[in-house]
């Protein structure tokens, strides 16, 4: 079984709202940035990469979160990613939000690699299908 991706994001002014707790969209812009972070750093291929010179996207298509705890100024936020499923064109992503062990979010992603140019699904490059296979965990 491989271990997940992690990288961090740490809570901004811009991310609380007036209760002093992440709004909850700002979550989706952290994961967002956890996905580029994954795409970067673990499949080798940053988003200017794929968008620029590849034309490939990898938009969400399936978001299905779960909200444990608040998450306030000031914390840092460890992502971890860690791809389930992948298809031909989809992968599933198992997505865990935490501060210091304690879980504040956890998510399941489908993300479907689409080519930019005519904005339909197109097979993974087998570059990133190599990388997102190996990452894969075993579910129980």
């Amino acid at each position: 079984m491989s271990t997940a991706f992690q990288t961090t994001a740490l809570v901004r002014f811009a991310h609380v709202d007036a209760a002093g707790i992440v709004f909850y969209p700002r979550y989706l812009e952290m994961l967002n940035g956890a996905v580029e972070d994954w795409c970067d750093r673990a499949l080798g291929a940053s988003f200017h990469a794929l968008h620029i010179a590849r034309k490939i996207g990898v938009p969400t298509v399936k978001l299905q979160a779960e909200f444990s705890s608040p998450s306030r100024l000031g914390d840092e936020l460890t992502i971890s990613i860690a791809p389930l499923k992948l298809g031909r064109s989809s992968c599933d992503l198992a997505v865990r939000f935490a501060c210091k062990d304690e879980e504040r979010l956890r998510a399941e992603v489908t993300l479907v690699c689409m080519d930019l140019t005519t904005h339909r699904s197109t097979p993974w490059p087998d570059d990133l299908r190599l990388r997102i296979a190996e990452g894969l965990v075993e579910t129980a």
